[in-house]
């Protein structure tokens, strides 16, 4: 004989109604696997089973959503209290930055061109930001002995004026000194999705007669490689 009869027919009435097992668990009291037995033999109509999957959809949808702003939140958090870690950075610190970003995205020289000048390519407007001041502050680079160029797809169909206005906000260089575009003309194969509407090509960035810099800059990398190892 069932234990609980009013909560069974409760049950019965809710579930016919289209309420989910969750929904009918909050109003009446039981297990779940009880409620399983009570309502193995209990059709709802078609209209019913799509309520319960949109609610369960919006459900999932909420969330995830949920979930996404948690994750915003705790990146927000880690990025703000790690920044204070930072302390002071002189211009010591600003050669071993310098010369670390141009160890990753600068030309090297090479046993067949051993002539190369300093060359860097980036996108990252801070990063473009942190390295001016390095061949400002640590190689005495006049603003005059810089050249930039810009490559970017035609896919992204960006004007000259957008770009140059861009990169000249970005670096605080007049607008006259990006006298070069390059729009490349096959297809964007990439899956990456920071190229949105943010997204304003490499900026290219020579230092003119820098043969000699960028074989000293190459011996702060091979010196900083030496103290790392010798840690």
């Amino acid at each position: 004989m069932d234990a609980k009869p009013k909560e069974h027919k409760l049950a019965l009435i809710l579930r016919k109604r289209g309420f989910s097992y969750s929904e009918i668990i909050k109003k009446i009291k039981v297990s779940r696997s009880t409620l399983s037995s009570w309502l193995r033999n209990t059709h709802i109509t078609n209209s019913q089973i799509e309520r319960l999957r949109m609610k369960n959809f919006k459900a999932r949808n909420l969330g995830s959503l949920t979930l996404k702003k948690n994750r915003i939140e705790k990146t927000k958090r880690i990025i703000k209290n790690a920044k204070v870690e930072i302390k002071e950075i002189d211009l010591y610190h600003l050669k071993i930055i310098g010369s670390i970003l141009y160890w990753a995205e600068g030309s090297k020289q090479k046993e067949y061109n051993p002539s190369k000048e300093l060359v860097f390519n980036n996108s990252d407007p801070a990063m473009i930001k942190v390295y001016l001041s390095w061949i400002n502050k640590c190689l005495k680079i006049k603003n005059e002995d810089i050249k930039f160029e810009i490559y970017i797809h035609e896919t992204y169909n960006r004007t000259r004026h957008q770009l140059v206005n861009y990169w000249s906000k970005v670096t605080l260089f007049p607008v006259k000194q990006f006298p070069k575009i390059y729009f490349k003309k096959n297809k964007v194969n990439s899956g990456r999705r920071n190229r949105g509407n943010n997204y304003f090509g490499v900026l290219r960035i020579t230092v003119k007669r820098s043969t000699d810099l960028n074989r000293k800059v190459i011996g702060w990398i091979e010196g900083i490689c030496n103290k790392v190892d010798s840690i």
